[in-house]
């Protein structure tokens, strides 16, 4: 995919497709339609997202999303200050990236889901690679969810949507709570 491609992708507007998602409707009519027409199920307002990874388009993307839809935003730029803003700050949701200076995200996320204060707080995965083993290990460790770079808007919410409970607030999803844990 070119540069243009991408930052097309990540910044476009929210009723726009994909590119992808404009092929995939040639070989499947009405997805898109079907998507556009379904009402979201959003987290309720004020609900505190935190963006964990290094790159500035990235966090300006995800920022963009939440914010439009009434969540408070918190970012770090690295694992070792997510962490801390995790503890101190009680966000609702995390967006980890895994390819962080420093400590890497599978590192992060084997903290937070030791820690008390950050055990039960829904973790969505980012990676720019769409290795199955890098999701396999992210959610064998405690990972709720994985999201490949680039994304749209339609899937950060599709993702968050997963993850509501019946008052709207991001939760743990069972099956990531019983996963076994790593020796």
């Amino acid at each position: 995919m070119s540069i243009f491609k991408t930052f097309k992708t990540i910044f476009a507007k929210s009723g726009e497709p994909r590119v992808e998602e404009q092929e995939a409707a040639l070989d499947n009519p009405g997805r898109i339609g079907d998507r556009r027409s379904r009402k979201r199920r959003d987290a309720r307002e004020g609900t505190r997202a935190l963006i964990i990874d290094d790159s500035p388009t990235i966090v300006a993307a995800l920022k963009r999303f939440l914010r439009s839809a009434g969540y408070i935003t918190l970012e770090a730029g690295d694992a070792e200050k997510g962490i801390e803003i995790a503890r101190t700050e009680n966000p609702e949701l995390i967006f980890l990236d895994i390819v962080l200076p420093g400590m890497n995200g599978f590192a992060a996320l084997r903290m937070l889901r030791r820690d008390p204060a950050t055990k039960d707080v829904p973790i969505i995965m980012i990676s720019g690679n769409e290795q199955a083993t890098e999701q396999f290990f992210g959610t064998r460790i405690g990972a709720d969810d994985f999201m490949k770079k680039p994304f749209s808007r339609f899937e950060v919410f599709a993702r968050i949507e997963r993850l509501l409970d019946a008052d709207l607030v991001p939760r743990r999803t069972a099956a990531s709570t019983n996963q076994p844990k790593p020796v």
